[in-house]
């Protein structure tokens, strides 16, 4: 068994050690706040490289969905996503169907609601870079898929919509509204993974708003934007008698399924 004084010394020269010990160094750290910032940072690289990817796939940093409209880029926090570039089942069809036109809104779609149920929303910009086309492109694309009632959740449409309803809330319009999963998911284009997370945001709200919660605490425990929370809470009102509601709010009982 190795003496204490050799172990330690031993363990000084792993790379864990050797790296903070750097950090320290460079950066005139205390060994405590060197490893610290090791740790974090190590979170940080295994998020955003540890992501695998299937064929046609890329990794893109997407904005938090979280983040408030108007936040300058450089201060909202960012998540890592998967986005299809290329599926063959999928865009043949589309392609041989609609021709690159078709593809590209077909793309669109896909990879903002791709974003979304990863936790992240897309620019304008950054879907004109993905796709390798101009904004002016792809905000028409836009346009032209919201007439034909597609929910699309970008970044910029959120800033336009003003005080208009975020896309998680017209999608609990829908579910509060008596609409299938099957059916919601045919007119939003997004998952069924996705509309039973805003489901369950949106109870949490409702949970907490209902133990008497005031507006800031609900912020402060879910981290939601005022104004989210707002329209949930409007969406409460205007569905109090809804089954839908009281269904996802029943407590489940014990044995029960």
């Amino acid at each position: 068994m190795l003496d204490q004084p050799l172990s330690a010394r031993l363990e000084s020269k792993s790379v864990r050690k050797s790296i903070i010990s750097s950090i320290a160094r460079d950066f005139n750290l205390t060994p405590i706040l060197a490893e610290a910032y090791f740790s974090q940072i190590s979170d940080y690289f295994l998020q955003h490289a540890e992501v695998q990817l299937g064929s046609g796939q890329c990794q893109y940093l997407a904005v938090d969905e979280n983040e408030p409209a108007g936040k300058p880029i450089a201060l909202c926090k960012k998540v890592p996503v998967k986005l299809t570039l290329h599926n063959p089942e999928e865009d043949i069809p589309v392609y041989k169907k609609a021709g690159l036109h078709g593809l590209r809104q077909h793309k669109i779609v896909r990879i903002t609601n791709e974003a979304i149920d990863q936790g992240g929303v897309l620019s304008y910009e950054d879907i004109a870079f993905i796709l390798t086309c101009s904004v002016i492109t792809i905000k028409r694309d836009m346009i032209h898929l919201r007439r034909r009632g597609v929910i699309l959740p970008t970044r910029g449409w959120r800033h336009e919509m003003g005080r208009g309803q975020t896309h998680k809330t017209q999608i609990l319009e829908l579910y509060l509204s008596g609409h299938l999963f099957s059916d919601i998911e045919r007119r939003t284009r997004h998952s069924e993974t996705a509309i039973k997370r805003y489901i369950q945001d949106f109870a949490r709200v409702v949970l907490l708003h209902k133990k008497g919660f005031s507006l800031d605490q609900i912020r402060i425990s879910t981290g939601f934007s005022h104004r989210l929370i707002g329209e949930y809470l409007k969406l409460l009102k205007a569905h109090a008698k809804s089954r839908e509601l009281t269904r996802i709010l029943q407590t489940p009982k014990k044995g029960g399924r």
